[in-house]
């Protein structure tokens, strides 16, 4: 009897810090659904202007790369599945993907893992977490301009479509992802 009853202890954390775990995930993913609601159509280009890059950076750093990545996952077969959770700018739904923001979009769950990544190898300070949200960036904005150079067939016009325009933003929502990621961190807190 003593021995099932300290069973039931040691197994009783394992399915709380599973259950926190699936808590951050999903409460990750709409995280960045509400983020991606913050979207500045721009009459110059197909790509808007939104807060999402923001949550997916701010969900990598602060969850870490495994929740991370399954926090951008769900968000986007949330999407998939109808749910709106991509920027209203777009066409929503599995269409979505397909469309100017797709090669974004797919990234996602690589660009949050990537900034995951970074901010697990070594002590939590700005400057890592600043390293982390712009090595997450270029990935990011591989896999965007990638799509978008199939869709306009001319690397020329998915640069300039995809990038020149949102530099200085992205530049403002690293640096507050870097400041905030320095600060709050679920990483050590709740196990991986």
């Amino acid at each position: 009897m003593a021995r099932l009853a300290s069973a039931e202890i040691v197994a009783a954390p394992r399915v709380s810090g599973r259950a926190k775990n699936i808590v951050l995930v999903v409460g990750a993913s709409l995280f960045v659904a509400l983020c991606a609601r913050l979207t500045l159509p721009l009459p110059f280009t197909p790509v808007p202007l939104t807060l999402q890059n923001f949550g997916v950076l701010l969900v990598g750093v602060t969850l870490g790369r495994k929740r991370a990545f399954a926090a951008l996952t769900l968000y986007l077969l949330e999407g998939i599945a109808g749910l709106p959770v991509f920027n209203p700018a777009g066409v929503g739904g599995i269409a979505q993907l397909f469309g100017p923001t797709g090669g974004f979009l797919l990234a996602y769950p690589f660009v949050a893992a990537m900034a995951g990544w970074i901010m697990e190898t070594g002590k939590r300070t700005f400057l890592r977490a600043l390293a982390s949200a712009a090595a997450a960036e270029i990935i990011l904005f591989i896999g965007g301009l990638s799509w978008l150079a199939v869709l306009t067939h001319s690397a020329r016009l998915a640069i300039q479509y995809g990038l020149y325009w949102f530099i200085f933003a992205e530049i403002i929502k690293i640096m507050m992802v870097a400041g905030l990621a320095s600060r709050f961190s679920f990483v050590r807190r709740v196990g991986q």
